[in-house]
């Protein structure tokens, strides 16, 4: 390995081994201001003193425990914030919400006539997008982009490793106590540094992996939407028109994309036959930009070595759907943002809340046409 890459690996691992050292209960409180350096998030959009329903407001929905209510009531004196445990209990109260936080669907939408905000706590936006009021702009809506995305970034190294390295075939033989190595050969196991990852999506999630992955010594390749301008741990970022020759370079595939119109179905045969055959496949974005069957047919025919699903589509997937039942198809329940970007997500609402109290432009504004 180049002496410049050796040098990066040890930096990147010194980083990571101080940050285990910061776990619940013992990390270091971060300020609001180093979470906009760290993850370049902006206030943008219109301010919500201008916005078409914005009045001065009185009470915010929110989805959390009735203690945790009363610490962001203390942020924002003078905001009753009423805590509500269900979808159900947030349509029932929403006639009176000036703001909607945790819970966002079309019924909930047409029931909260007056809100004029509503905060999600994801990054996808796609459900609440499907309310008229939401979709063309009556109501803003903001979401948690970048909050979870070191950490899902993390679970999507995990599956390329267990994958890389055969382990999911080795541990389906650990309920029965059976040393066999025969599962597994040479062949269905690679190396990764030196290796090619690109990543589909070069957002903030995109960017997390695309670091952790130069961090093991592999090449990265990216598409983005956007721009071609990338970070300095990427070599290359192309735009989407260069899907398929890019995957063709690629020993694994990341998809990171949001769901929109533009990007359901993006990930499709025509990628897979692309790929370099035997090449990895991870999903951490939305489940709809890959065509299921697609993916099925390149995992049984071997031109996709193997994939790893935090996402799916349908979703949950079916109990007896044929993507259960591959040896090297590693499947979690969309829940690699789990774990980490609890102390983000409250810095980032917070703000938001004292922002809309006062009428100023929102962090994490979603644009409804682009769908994030």
């Amino acid at each position: 390995m180049p002496e410049g890459r050796i040098a990066c690996v040890v930096r990147q691992y010194t980083c990571w081994a101080f940050a285990l050292c910061l776990l619940p209960g013992m990390a270091a409180a971060q300020s609001f201001e180093e979470l906009v350096a760290e993850t370049g998030i902006q206030a943008d959009g219109v301010a919500m003193r201008d916005a078409p329903r914005w009045r001065k407001p009185a009470t915010v929905l929110y989805r959390g425990s009735a203690d945790s209510a009363a610490e962001l009531e203390a942020v924002v004196p003078g905001l009753r914030i009423v805590a509500v445990g269900s979808l159900a209990a947030a349509v029932e109260a929403a006639a009176e919400a000036d703001a909607v936080v945790g819970f966002c669907n079309p019924e909930l939408v047409a029931a909260a006539k007056k809100a004029s905000w509503i905060q999600i706590f994801s990054a996808g936006a796609e459900r609440c997008l499907a309310a008229d009021a939401v979709a063309n702009g009556e109501i803003v809506l903001t979401n948690m982009q970048k909050m979870s995305s070191p950490v899902i970034g993390e679970h999507t190294i995990a599956m390329m490793l267990s994958l890389s390295r055969g382990l999911t075939q080795f541990a389906k033989l650990m309920p029965e106590g059976r040393w066999d190595r025969s599962v597994t050969d040479s062949a269905n196991v690679m190396p990764i540094t030196d290796r090619t990852m690109l990543v589909v999506g070069l957002g903030g999630i995109g960017r997390e992996i695309a670091v952790r992955a130069h961090g093991l010594g592999m090449r990265v390749i990216a598409i983005r939407n956007s721009s071609r301008e990338g970070p300095e741990f990427v070599d290359y970022v192309g735009l989407p028109d260069e899907l398929h020759a890019l995957a063709g370079e690629a020993d694994v595939i990341v998809n990171a994309l949001p769901h929109t119109p533009a990007t359901e179905g993006s990930i499709d045969a025509a990628v897979f036959e692309a790929a370099k055959r035997g090449a990895l496949y991870l999903s951490v974005g939305r489940g709809k930009t890959t065509v299921t069957e697609d993916l099925v047919a390149a995992l049984r025919n071997g031109q996709i070595g193997g994939a790893g699903l935090d996402v799916t589509d349908p979703e949950p997937l079916p109990p007896d759907h044929p993507l259960w039942q591959f040896d090297n198809v590693l499947i979690t329940p969309h829940m690699s943002g789990f774990g980490g970007g609890t102390e983000r997500h409250q810095l980032l609402l917070r703000e938001n809340l004292k922002r809309f109290a006062d009428g100023d432009t929102l962090y994490n504004v979603v644009d409804p046409e682009r769908g994030y």
